[in-house]
């Protein structure tokens, strides 16, 4: 992209939606008007820097083989650079020698460090002075260390910059804003024209207009805006008066226009149809030659591409055919409705002259009328079965018909394989479900047994509650209410009988989860709290070690009970 953008080219690069630039694309420093450097080459050419002489000082090019010398982000708006690596005994003059070539420089703050800031008057000048980052600089001819430098040309932030492409963006922002206001004001619809006031004057213009057929619309539009507005008073009720009996004159006109137009859509149907019908006779002598072709006589010596065409080709004249005929009986449908609709019109208006009896002999007519139509209807679809059945006895002859005979059939053992599979799946599925009944009905059996089972266990447990035997009343009362609670305490009791100070509820469990995994600490707290005589539970530790253990006092607790 060429680097002299005129100003028109660099506002059409602003983004409404950002705000603000969408940015500078990278500008080679190889065009025409740049003294110091060759004219513009191939950009998948590498650039060959040549060494520039200046008045005080020379600049000899990097090595070509080394990698283009590092930059940083470019800001927006950068009109000033950082050139470091100065010589020690650089000048000012000798800076603003080798920079002025890139163009009009506004500014340069140079440091004692060997490094200057230096602003340009435009922001492409910085391009062209990052060309010249790299170069090995020379004051005179001396190869002192203090008269030579390598530069590093770079962007730098300026306040000064940055403030300047704000200004430009905000003048953008409003140039793009009254943009787009003038394209909307100028794609908007124009208003309306606003409708004059009334007066003896306008209502003649009005009237005279009312009397033109061209200038109607626009007359009945302001006519309506004045009755609208409450122009109508007793002093210009006689002009509107004369002004609504001028509309009322375009009634037999619009009536006329509309009985024209009827007309000639009346004599386009009927072109339309005679063309439809003389379409129609074509098509059926088209489909005739079809037929004859498909004969025995003439099948036998076309090919087999051939007779595949000629198949296609009548198919696709049937349809067509078909599809136009159907199109003329609709047309002759719709006459034949329009007609009974007349008809029906008219014994309208002669049942308000004539007498009752005439009504009623019209009304016989009427459903006379209607019979007749729907026989002719009736006579018209057996004509149509008729031909159908004379193209299917047409289509009897088609040598084809093996073929299609072979292809039913093979649909035909296919069907057939496909239900003998679906019979034997329901076979496999009535077999598992007599399973599942089987199944069923043992453990029907077994829910019995347990039932029963129950029952006895309930009597038994009555008889041994009536008996005064003290050794089951001491069972009875017992706080062990299963033998799984009973292995419970004590496999508690021989894990704490070794564990003399105790331990916590968490450890015994984490022991008796080894046994069985579903053991719940709620339940095995519940029965340690019951066996109060063998079991206690005891605090231990101070403060933050406060910790509740339980104890094994089952020999204590022997000797109480």
């Amino acid at each position: 992209m060429d680097i002299w953008m005129t100003g028109w080219q660099r506002r059409n690069d602003f983004d409404p939606a950002l705000g603000m630039m969408t940015g500078i694309p990278p500008i080679t420093p190889m065009m025409p008007g740049l003294g110091i450097v060759p004219p513009p080459i191939p950009p998948d050419m590498p650039v060959v820097k040549e060494i520039i002489h200046c008045k005080s000082c020379t600049l000899f090019p990097p090595n070509p083989n080394l990698p283009p010398p590092a930059t940083r982000e470019r800001p927006p708006g950068c009109k000033t650079v950082f050139v470091g690596g100065l010589p020690e005994n650089g000048t000012e003059q000798i800076i603003v020698e080798v920079f002025e070539q890139c163009g009009e420089i506004i500014a340069i703050r140079k440091s004692k460090k060997n490094f200057c800031h230096i602003r340009f008057a435009e922001e492409y000048m910085v391009d062209k002075a990052l060309y010249l980052s790299g170069y090995r600089i020379r004051l005179g001819s001396s190869t002192d260390k203090k008269d030579t430098g390598r530069l590093h040309v770079d962007f730098a932030q300026a306040r000064d910059d940055l403030y300047e492409w704000e200004c430009k963006q905000r003048m953008l922002a409003r140039e793009e804003r009254h943009r787009r206001r003038m394209e909307e004001e100028r794609l908007r619809p124009p208003s309306p024209p606003p409708v004059v006031h009334y007066s003896d004057h306008e209502c003649s213009i009005v009237a005279e207009k009312l009397k033109d057929d061209s200038k109607f619309s626009e007359a009945v539009q302001t006519l309506l805006t004045w009755i609208e507005r409450g122009e109508v008073n007793r002093r210009s009720a006689n002009n509107f008066y004369s002004m609504i009996q001028s509309a009322n004159s375009h009634v037999r006109r619009l009536v006329n226009e509309k009985a024209a137009h009827e007309k000639d859509m009346e004599e386009a149907k009927e072109k339309f149809k005679q063309a439809l019908s003389g379409i129609l006779i074509q098509f059926e002598q088209i489909v005739a030659v079809y037929h004859s072709a498909s004969k025995q006589k003439a099948w036998d010596h076309f090919t087999k591409a051939q007779r595949k065409n000629i198949s296609v080709w009548c198919k696709q004249a049937e349809e067509i055919r078909n599809i136009h005929n159907d199109e003329l009986m609709g047309i002759r449908r719709e006459e034949e409705m329009e007609m009974s609709d007349d008809e029906i019109e008219e014994t309208t208006e002669t049942k308000e002259t004539e007498e009752s009896a005439l009504v009623s002999q019209a009304e016989a007519l009427k459903e006379e009328n209607d019979s007749l139509r729907w026989q002719l209807d009736a006579y018209r679809n057996e004509v149509e079965l008729l031909k159908q059945e004379q193209g299917k006895a047409h289509r009897e002859d088609d040598p084809n018909k093996e073929q299609q005979l072979k292809l039913l059939q093979q649909a035909l053992q296919g069907m057939q394989q496909h239900l003998l599979k679906v019979q034997e799946e329901y076979k496999r599925k009535e077999a598992e479900l007599e399973k599942v009944k089987d199944d069923k009905l043992q453990v029907e059996k077994m829910l019995e047994n347990l039932k029963e089972k129950e029952s006895c266990a309930s009597r038994l447990c009555a008889s041994n509650q009536d008996s005064d035997y003290p050794l089951e009343k001491t069972l009875n009362s017992s706080p062990i209410k299963s033998e799984r609670e009973a292995l419970l305490v004590g496999i508690i009791s021989t894990f704490l009988h070794v564990h003399p100070f105790g331990a916590s509820i968490e450890y015994i469990c984490s022991y008796l989860h080894r046994l069985d995994n579903k053991i719940c600490t709620s339940d095995v707290e519940c029965l340690m709290s019951r066996l109060q005589h063998t079991f206690k539970q005891e605090m231990t530790g101070v403060g933050a070690s406060l910790e509740k253990r339980w104890k094994f006092c089952g020999f204590e607790g022997l000797k109480l009970t």
